[in-house]
């Protein structure tokens, strides 16, 4: 009776023991899904699935995915202002022309006052434009020079992505390389060149010209691989792209799209195990061979198939069909050594 009773207390937590095991692996699956489907469908509308790269550059299977990335700056190709003989390492040059000019300001009336303008001011739109020519034209004009190419952490950038990096600082132009027609008529003041004789008194019509550079700086890059570049996401719900100064995780640079579950393998494999073992401890009884390992393990494989597969439902059809064949594989492998045990 007491024997009865003992081997009735040990069945009865074996298999209860069994149905806790199958419901954290279950339980863990559904979990880990859910938080990749999350992930998924945030990320679907900025683009789609996010990479985080390393500074290896393009790896296979990348191709069409949204990358993260970090780095500084490599500017292979630097941008060259022919003009002025002046080519600079940075992503971005741009050339600002400003002449000493006559602007009409209305503020308690109207009245007139020399300044630096990068605008020619027309004369003829001014209330009092006697006393108050400039002149006709502009003798040079403001440009914004590209790199041919810049990488960041081993991916080449579009130029939208390149004009897109922030920050400035002025360069400083150098007299001793300008061509000779511009080095008789301008000449080095602070930071810019200019033709005034005195530039601490310019006249109408002096000119100086300026420069700023975007700064090699560490930037953080979130794009679309296409080849070896990353470009624009035309899809995406927004811009389709960020850039941002420093290195940036996911939710700095994508605060509404969660951080995707870590460990994801490990994960699976472990939920895998769980509803293993503990379809195994509801098989006890049947330990008379080594296939109920193996059928135990079959039953965790179709359970956590059919858990993840409906965690999928609704997020995208290519981890629906491919947690559906893992489900209906594990089915199969149940059914065969069903079949098998009880032909023996």
């Amino acid at each position: 009776m007491r024997r009865q009773l003992r081997i009735g207390t040990q069945a009865l937590l074996l298999r209860g023991g069994g149905a806790l095991l199958l419901i954290a692996g279950l339980g863990l699956a559904a979990v880990t899904e859910r938080g990749l489907l999350a992930h998924h469908l945030a990320a679907a509308r900025h683009g789609g699935d996010v990479v985080q790269a390393g500074a290896r550059g393009p790896q296979p299977g990348q191709h069409g995915s949204m990358v993260l990335v970090s780095g500084t700056p490599d500017v292979v190709e630097s941008p060259h202002d022919a003009d002025f003989n002046l080519t600079v390492p940075t992503p971005v040059l741009s050339r600002r022309v400003e002449m000493f000019q006559w602007r009409e300001v209305r503020a308690g009336g109207v009245h007139y006052e020399l300044d630096w303008s990068d605008e020619l001011q027309d004369t003829a739109r001014f209330e009092q434009p006697r006393g108050h020519a400039n002149p006709k034209a502009m003798p040079l004009r403001g440009e914004r020079f590209m790199a041919g190419k810049v990488k960041v952490g081993g991916f080449e950038l579009e130029p939208m992505l390149v004009r897109a990096l922030p920050g400035t600082e002025t360069v400083a132009p150098d007299p001793s390389r300008l061509p000779a027609n511009l080095a008789a008529s301008f000449s080095l003041y602070h930071a810019y060149l200019t033709t005034s004789v005195d530039p601490g008194s310019p006249r109408l019509g002096d000119v100086r010209v300026s420069w700023q550079a975007v700064p090699v700086q560490p930037v953080t890059v979130f794009a679309r691989l296409d080849g070896n570049r990353l470009v624009r996401a035309s899809l995406a719900d927004d811009q389709g792209y960020q850039v941002q100064v420093g290195e940036r995780s996911l939710s700095d640079v994508l605060p509404d799209v969660p951080e995707p579950p870590e460990f994801t393998t490990a994960r699976r494999a472990g939920a895998i195990v769980l509803a293993g073992l503990g379809a195994f401890l509801l098989l006890w009884e049947r330990r008379r061979r080594v296939g109920d390992v193996v059928l135990a393990l079959a039953v965790g494989v179709t359970a956590i198939g059919a858990v993840s597969c409906a965690s999928w439902l609704g997020g995208g059809w290519p981890p629906v069909l491919a947690w559906l064949a893992v489900t209906a594989a594990g089915v199969l492998v149940v059914l065969l050594l069903h079949r098998r045990m009880a032909r023996a």
